[in-house]
C-alpha cells in the first residue's frame, strides 16, 4: 500500500503502474511517496523534479518501545528541504519494531532501497547515512552491504557497537548502586520485564535525587558520570561552565545522568535484554581506577570528592570489592553478531560528533577508530568534530557539509577539504543562516571497547 502525493495526473498515472523511473531526473514535478514494506515497517521517499541522480539512504534513531515509529528520510525539515532544492532523492522507514531493532532495521532499509530502485530506477549513487542509533545501522550497511552503497555517513552514531554501549551504561549504575545505595537491591541487569525495569529506575532516580543534595552525594554522582564520559557541558540550553566550574559541571552531569537512569540504563536496557535472551553485559575484571584515571574529567572528581571531605581512593575501593555482574554468553554473541562491528570498510565513510554529547559520549568514535586500525581500514574513514552540547545538535549546514565531503571523497579517492576550517566553509555556503562549529579534536580513548576484530575484548565476561 502506498500513497503518493504529486502535482500532476501524469506522475501519478505512472506511480500507481508501478512503472520503473529511470529517468526520474527529467520528472516535471516533485515526487512523494508513503508505502508500507512487507515486514511492516513504512517508507518514505521524496524525489525532486530534476533529481541529481543521489539518493540518501537515511537511518533515523532510537525508538523507545510503545512511542510512534514513522518513517523518516532526513534528520530534520531544514536539511530535508535544502537537500531537496540541490536534487537529493531522499529515502528512509521505519523500522518493523521499536526498541534495539537492528536485526529489523538493516532489512527494513535494504527493502526500502529496493522499493526506490523498482519504481524510479537505479540511483547513479546511493549513500548511507544516519543519526544515533540510525549511525549504528548506517555503519552496520556500510560494514556488511557494501555493494549497494557508494559511502556512508554516521552522525552522532552509535559506532561503538552494541556490547560496548550496554557495558559502558551499566558501570555509572554500578557506581551509584555501589556507593549510595549499597543496601537496596537495585537490580542492574537481567530485568525480567519492563515493569522490574521502571520500578529500579524509579528507585535510582529517588537515590540520585537525594544524593544532589549533599557535597558528598554530588561528587559520587559526578564519578559515576566520569565512568560514562558525560561531559560537564552536555545540553544547548545550559550555559556554557567555566573550565574549573566544578558545581557548574557537576550539576549539569546530573541532569544527564538522571536521563540515563530514567531511560537507558533500565527501560531501554531490559527491552534489549528481552531480544538478546539475557544479560549481554559484565564488568567483571574491570578496574575503575584505571577508567577514572583515563577519563577527561578526573580533575573535576577529585576536586569535588575534596570540597566534600570524601575519600576518593577509599571509594575506589569499595567499587574494587564489590560484587560485580558477569553476562550471559549466549546473549553477548547475540549482541556481538547483530550488533557490533568489524572496522572493515571497503567504501569510505565519514563520521561526525558533537563534543558535548551525554547520551553516546565522543568517545565512542575512539572505539570505531580503534576497530578500523585493526582492520586496517583508516584510509577510508574520517572522523570530524562539532563543539556543541547535545546529542545530535548538528546545524543543517554542519550536516550538509559533511555530505559534501563525503561526495568528495566518493568522486576523487581522495579525502578533500575535509579539515575543520574547510567543513566550516562549506557549512557556511550550505546554510549561512545556521552556526558552523567544526574544530580540531581528539577525543579520549572509549573506556570499554568491543569490537568483532578483537576476540580478546570479551574474554572476562
Amino acid at each position: 500500500m502506498h500513497r503518493i502525493r504529486t502535482r500532476t495526473l501524469v506522475t501519478v498515472a505512472a506511480l500507481l503502474l508501478a512503472v520503473p523511473f529511470p529517468a526520474a531526473a527529467h520528472a516535471a514535478e516533485d515526487v512523494h511517496v508513503e508505502g508500507r514494506l512487507p515486514s511492516g515497517a513504512t517508507y518514505l521517499m521524496d524525489v525532486p523534479a530534476g533529481w541529481n541522480g543521489t539518493a540518501l539512504l537515511y537511518s533515523h534513531g532510537y525508538t523507545p518501545p510503545g512511542v510512534p515509529n514513522p518513517a523518516r528520510n532526513a534528520p530534520d525539515d531544514t536539511t530535508k528541504s535544502l537537500l531537496l532544492k540541490q536534487g537529493y532523492a531522499l529515502i528512509g522507514s521505519s523500522y518493523a519494531t521499536t526498541g534495539w531493532a537492528v536485526t529489523e532495521a538493516v532489512p527494513d532499509q535494504l527493502a526500502t532501497l529496493d522499493t526506490f530502485t523498482a519504481r524510479f530506477g537505479p540511483a547513479g549513487r546511493t549513500i548511507a547515512w544516519g543519526t544515533s542509533y540510525g549511525g549504528l545501522v548506517t555503519t552496520a550497511l556500510a560494514e556488511r552491504h557494501a555493494s549497494r552503497l557508494a559511502g556512508s555517513l554516521s552522525m552522532c552514531g552509535l559506532v561503538q557497537g552494541g556490547v560496548a554501549n550496554w557495558n559502558s551504561t551499566l558501570d555509572p549504575v554500578f557506581a551509584l548502586r555501589t556507593l549510595l545505595a549499597p543496601g537496596s537491591g537495585i537490580r542492574l541487569t537481567g530485568l525480567p520485564d519492563p515493569a522490574a525495569a521502571t520500578r529500579a529506575s524509579d528507585a535510582m532516580t529517588a537515590v540520585l535525587s537525594e544524593a544532589q543534595q549533599t557535597a558528598g552525594g554530588r561528587a559520587r554522582i559526578a564519578l559515576a558520570a566520569a565512568l560514562h564520559n558525560i561531559p560537564g557541558w552536555n545540553d544547548p540550553s545550559q550555559p556554557r561552565p567555566a573550565p574549573t566550574d566544578r558545581d557548574a559541571q557537576q550539576s549539569n552531569q546530573y541532569q544527564a545522568v538522571v536521563g540515563l537512569v530514567k531511560f537507558p540504563a533500565f527501560v531501554w536496557r531490559q527491552e534489549a535484554e528481552s531480544r538478546a535472551g539475557g544479560s549481554m553485559s559484565w564488568n567483571t575484571g574491570v578496574d575503575y581506577r584505571a577508567m577514572l584515571r583515563d577519563s577527561p574529567y578526573l580533575k573535576e572528581v577529585e576536586e569535588l570528592y575534596a570540597k566534600a571531605g570524601l575519600s576518593l581512593k577509599s571509594d575506589l575501593r569499595t567499587l574494587d570489592r564489590a560484587p560485580r555482574t558477569r553476562a550471559d554468553t549466549n546473549a553477548v554473541d547475540w549482541m556481538s553478531r547483530t550488533s557490533s562491528f568489524t572496522g572493515r570498510l571497503t567504501k569510505p565513510q565519514l563520521n561526525i560528533h558533537t563534543t558535548g554529547d551525554a547520551l553516546i559520549p565522543v568517545q565512542s568514535e575512539s572505539a570505531y577508530g580503534r576497530a578500523a586500525t585493526t582492520a586496517g581500514s583508516t584510509p577510508l574513514l574520517r572522523q570530524r568534530y562539532v563543539d556543541n552540547a547535545g546529542h545530535c545538535t548538528f546545524s543543517p549546514g554542519e550536516q550538509i557539509a559533511a555530505l559534501h565531503t563525503l561526495e568528495d571523497r566518493i568522486r576523487t579517492g581522495q579525502w578533500l577539504g575535509s579539515d575543520p576550517a574547510a567543513l566550516n566553509s562549506r557549512a557556511i555556503h550550505a546554510d549561512p543562516s545556521s552556526p558552523a562549529r567544526y574544530l580540531p579534536y581528539v577525543p579520549a580513548a572509549y573506556p570499554r571497547p568491543y569490537d568483532r576484530a578483537r576476540p580478546s575484548d570479551g574474554h572476562r565476561r
